[in-house]
């Protein structure tokens, strides 16, 4: 059971080995050559659309942590199975992480090329040699002794029997006075006689003793008898009343003296195998976030100023209540849904917005081209197609950057071409109508955010922002591509997998106020909440107390169609437990519709509600 744990934890200490190596070549040939990055991004795109939103509404924008959690686990457990199987003559767990190397390559190959997969390959050969290593290390300790093979409880095998010896001085045991002999020191008077000669020998414990030289019989005499520490000791009886073999003990001593410089070996190694996974993991992740990150270039970017002054707030689009949504959501608490598990890092100075397909003539956009171009500032509000109603994916921001209408007319659209497909860094996909990005709406290619440098995890350095439209059709972060194309001929990422083509953003409306299940006092209550329809605009919303008529609500000031407004509902709270919700009505005049629906294919639909409990 011994060896069989330290077994479990060689092959958990040479997966560490296995990663921490390709971490550590992967900061030269990209994070998304390692081989748990590349594992994971193709989980998230195989991940099957229900199993992907009950993680995004379980665990909203903490959903990528949770994955890496999983797959670290999952690696534990089959790299404990690696090690437990491996033996010196049975190569049963390198073979399963020479399996695990072979998916992980092809993984990486087809995201990355051939060359991607280097700091896989010497990552698992890595693990696998310290596998190895330490598995022999491991086989060459001996067995645990047994404690019936030191101590018997019945005074029999390994232990002499005082009580039955014969009246030569043996041992009843058969073990001979020879033998006893031999494992005692040579202080032993009897080490020095020939075996059968030792029963001649008198009782020293009973002859009397001779004064050496220069002392008096007499002071000899009255001192006490010499005892012979180890003798005693070997005979000493044993708590079970026995006497212990010195045999035995000769036996065991030796065995401990052996396994105690090779357990030594093994934990060495252990030692080494798990100093060379920290060190290269965490050194790899360190140096690579020196190579590329690109916080500091951010930091230090001046955005271009836009050719009219910036919007200003009305002052009445904020009502400035407790528990309401402020108008402006702040850049770390925007929400990110995305399927980069690394985040891309892009330098403005190697980054290019590249327009083709469908045009007259192909475009190519530096960073330092777009500071030659006129610049707007817009309020536009995002949401994603995961938002489930009453849910926080969705934030509103001032956006900096250049109309894509403009962009696209250089090129010259084709007039047969409906569709651009535009491509992120890492290889995701957004197909957005081309008329929503032609119809005059403040669809910009976005360099800032609330006043700042996008933030590298929103998309640094440039993104697109359409009003109307879901994320997942628009919104492509780290844009470097716009094919002008066709419906018919090209297909994104998440309509490959059932999703709408088109995606426009349904009109909706969130209570934030009442918080749910919440204990409230009677009498007057503010309950207040944020709606939103882009690009159409907010016309009304109404609230209703259980199962009471519609009621109207208070809006904020409307700061433009394409951004959510807020509102408020001066309710008198009676005791009791009571059903709380609320609808809007666009600026068409539809008002949204009670039908509930699931996110998956184009959007959540349904009423708003909260449960409270007044008094």
């Amino acid at each position: 059971m011994a060896h069989l744990r330290l077994r479990v934890i060689a092959g958990i200490l040479a997966a560490a080995v296995i990663l921490g190596v390709a971490e550590l070549l992967a900061a030269f040939f990209g994070a998304d050559t390692a081989p748990l990055n590349a594992l994971g991004a193709t989980v998230v795109d195989h991940t099957p659309d229900a199993l992907r939103e009950w993680a995004i509404s379980t665990f909203g924008t903490s959903d990528k942590a949770v994955l890496y959690l999983i797959m670290g686990v999952v690696a534990v457990v089959v790299a404990g199975l690696a090690g437990a199987l491996e033996r010196t003559a049975v190569f049963a767990g390198s073979a399963m992480l020479g399996v695990f190397g072979l998916v992980a390559a092809v993984v990486v190959i087809g995201r990355g090329g051939v060359i991607a997969v280097v700091p896989t390959v010497i990552g698992v050969g890595a693990g696998i040699y310290a596998l190895r290593a330490l598995t022999r290390r491991i086989d060459d300790l001996p067995e645990p002794a047994r404690s019936s093979e030191i101590f018997s409880d019945t005074g029999t095998s390994d232990l002499a029997d005082t009580s039955d010896e014969t009246d030569t001085g043996e041992p009843a045991t058969g073990v001979s006075g020879a033998e006893m002999t031999a494992e005692l020191p040579n202080t032993d008077p009897a080490a020095a006689l020939p075996a059968d000669d030792t029963k001649k020998l008198p009782n020293t414990a009973d002859s009397p003793r001779v004064a050496p030289t220069g002392e008096s019989q007499h002071d000899v005499d009255k001192a006490p008898a010499p005892v012979a520490k180890d003798s005693n000791r070997a005979n000493a009886p044993s708590t079970s009343g026995g006497t212990r073999d010195p045999s035995t003990t000769a036996r065991t001593e030796n065995d401990s003296a052996s396994t105690l410089p090779a357990r030594r070996q093994v934990l060495r190694g252990m030692a080494i195998a798990g100093g060379v996974a920290a060190v290269a993991g965490i050194g790899g992740k360190l140096f690579g976030s020196l190579r590329t990150d690109v916080s500091g270039e951010r930091a230090a970017v001046r955005l271009p100023q836009p050719i009219a002054p910036p919007e200003p707030i009305l002052e009445g689009s904020e009502l400035r209540l407790p528990g309401l949504t402020p108008f402006l959501t702040p850049n770390d608490e925007f929400y990110r849904i995305d399927t980069a598990l690394v985040v891309p890092q892009v330098s403005k100075d190697s980054w290019s917005l590249r327009i083709h397909g469908m045009v007259d003539r192909e475009i190519v956009l530096t960073w330092d081209d777009l500071a030659n171009r006129a610049a707007v500032e817009r309020l536009v509000t995002l949401a994603c197609v995961s938002n489930e109603v009453g849910g926080d994916l969705i934030g509103n921001a001032r956006w900096l950057g250049y109309r894509l209408d403009e962009l696209l007319a250089e090129a010259g659209p084709h007039p047969d071409a409906d569709m651009v497909l535009s491509r992120s860094t890492d290889g995701w996909t957004a197909g957005t109508p081309l008329s929503a990005l032609t119809d005059g709406r403040d669809a910009i290619l976005a360099v800032g955010m609330n006043g700042e440098p996008l933030p590298v995890q929103h998309g640094y350095p440039a993104r697109l922002v359409v009003p109307g439209l879901y994320g997942y059709v628009s919104a492509t972060k780290w844009v470097t591509e716009l094919e002008v194309t066709r419906y018919d001929r090209a297909t994104a990422y998440w309509t490959r997998r059932g999703w709408s083509a088109q995606g426009p953003i349904k009109t909706g409306t969130r209570i934030d106020t009442p918080r749910p299940r919440r204990r409230i006092d009677k009498g007057h209550t503010m309950i207040a909440g944020i709606t939103w329809a882009q690009h159409r605009g907010i016309s009304g919303v109404e609230v209703q107390i259980d199962n009471a008529a519609w009621q109207p609500a208070r809006l904020a000031d409307e700061q433009s169609i394409d951004t959510w407004r807020q509102w408020v509902y001066e309710w008198d709270a009676t005791p009791g437990q009571h059903t709380i919700r609320a609808r809007a009505t666009d600026g068409t005049g539809e008002t949204q519709t009670a039908t509930r629906a699931d996110v998956i294919p184009d959007g959540a639909s349904g009423y708003p509600s909260v449960l409270v409990q007044v008094g």
